[in-house]
C-alpha cells in the first residue's frame, strides 16, 4: 500500500471512526490480493471511503466524470485511483479501464445503483455490471454501507456527526458462479443477497430494515 493512500486512510479511520462510530463486518472475506471487483450501494460521498476503510489493501473506483472538472479535486481523487465514468450511458472507456486495471491485479469498486440512493434503500442496478462482471471473470465482493445515508443524505450539503456508519462485506460470487448464471438471474441474486445484507446489518445496528415492498 503507497504511502499517501495510506495515510488518507489513518486520517479518514479517525474521522470515520471518531464521529461515526464506523465498524466493519467480514473483511476477511475480502481477497487480500489479486483481481476483484467490488459492488457496493450508494449512499453518499462517503461511500468510496468507507469501502475501502477497513481493508487492507488499495481500492480502485469509477468516480462520475462531473466529479474531475475542478482541477484541485480531479488531482486528489486520481491520486486516490478514482477513474472517470459518463453516467447515463455504456461507457466503452470506463469500461476498458476497469478490466485493464483488473489485469493487473487491482481491486476495482464500482456503484451498480449508478447514483446515490433518495431514502437508503438499494435500488435497481443497471444491466451492464453483468456483462462487465462475466468479462472480467474474476471474484465479485458485494458490500453493503448502512447509515452513510442519515450521515450525509442526498439533499444535505455537509455530513451530520454522530450518525453511525457501518460496511458490511458478504459472500464473494466466484467466477465459475457468474458464468454459470443467467445476466438477468446474476442482477437480481446480486441485488436479493444485498439488500438481505442491509436487512442484518441494520438489525446489528439496532435500527429498522428498510420496507421493499413498496
Amino acid at each position: 500500500m503507497r504511502r499517501w493512500y495510506r495515510f488518507c486512510r489513518i486520517w479518514c479511520r479517525a474521522y470515520v471512526g471518531g464521529l461515526h462510530f464506523g465498524r466493519v463486518f467480514n473483511q476477511h472475506l475480502v481477497p487480500a490480493e489479486g483481481p476483484i471487483l467490488v459492488v457496493s450501494n450508494h449512499q453518499s460521498f462517503f461511500d468510496p471511503v468507507l469501502v475501502g476503510y477497513g481493508l487492507s489493501r488499495e481500492l480502485d473506483y469509477m468516480a462520475r466524470d462531473t466529479l474531475f472538472r475542478n482541477p484541485f479535486f480531479e488531482r486528489l481523487i486520481r491520486s486516490l485511483n478514482a477513474f472517470p465514468v459518463r453516467r447515463g450511458e455504456v461507457d466503452v472507456s470506463a469500461i476498458k479501464e476497469t478490466l485493464r486495471r483488473l489485469k493487473a491485479g487491482r481491486a476495482v469498486l464500482l456503484f451498480p445503483e449508478g447514483t446515490r440512493t433518495v431514502d437508503g434503500r438499494i435500488h435497481e442496478f443497471k444491466p451492464g455490471l453483468a456483462m462487465l462482471a462475466r468479462k472480467a471473470s474474476v471474484p465479485v465482493v458485494p458490500a453493503v454501507i448502512d447509515g452513510a445515508f442519515e450521515a450525509w443524505p442526498r439533499k444535505s450539503p455537509v455530513p451530520r456527526p454522530l450518525a453511525p456508519i457501518h460496511v458490511y462485506f458478504g459472500q464473494p460470487w466466484t467466477p465459475e458462479q457468474i458464468r454459470s448464471t443467467e445476466p438477468e438471474i446474476l442482477v437480481q441474486q446480486l441485488h436479493t443477497q444485498m439488500v438481505n445484507m442491509q436487512h442484518r446489518v441494520r438489525q446489528m445496528a439496532g435500527r429498522k430494515p428498510y420496507n421493499y415492498t413498496t
